[in-house]
């Protein structure tokens, strides 16, 4: 397995963060932009989020066809646990740096 590359790490720790607190990352397609969590677009994050073992499918019969839902595995919780309070630890000026430059 080849290692992932963090494309954009702010996009990254903010699914973490949305995943923690429940929420699903829906997927309709292969294209950028066919990942959605809360609302938003995750343009980069889902292949690292997926290669990790961070997120898993599952069925959601109430669901759209031909889309597939994630959530947090129990690795992908305890990972999230330590990178949202890592990232709630650095300081407002470098959050701001990492949003800008990805």
């Amino acid at each position: 397995m080849e290692a992932a590359i963090i494309a954009d790490r702010a996009e990254f720790v903010d699914a973490l963060h949305l995943l923690r607190k429940g929420h699903v990352l829906v997927r309709t397609g292969e294209a950028v932009g066919g990942c959605v969590l809360d609302g938003a677009i995750v343009y980069r994050s889902y292949p690292t989020l997926k290669q990790y073992g961070l997120i898993d499918e599952f069925d959601n019969p109430q669901g759209f066809p031909n889309a597939s839902y994630y959530r947090l595995t129990p690795r992908g919780r305890e990972f999230a646990e330590r990178a949202c309070s890592a990232w709630r630890s650095k300081p407002v000026w470098q959050r701001l740096a990492v949003r800008l430059t990805g």
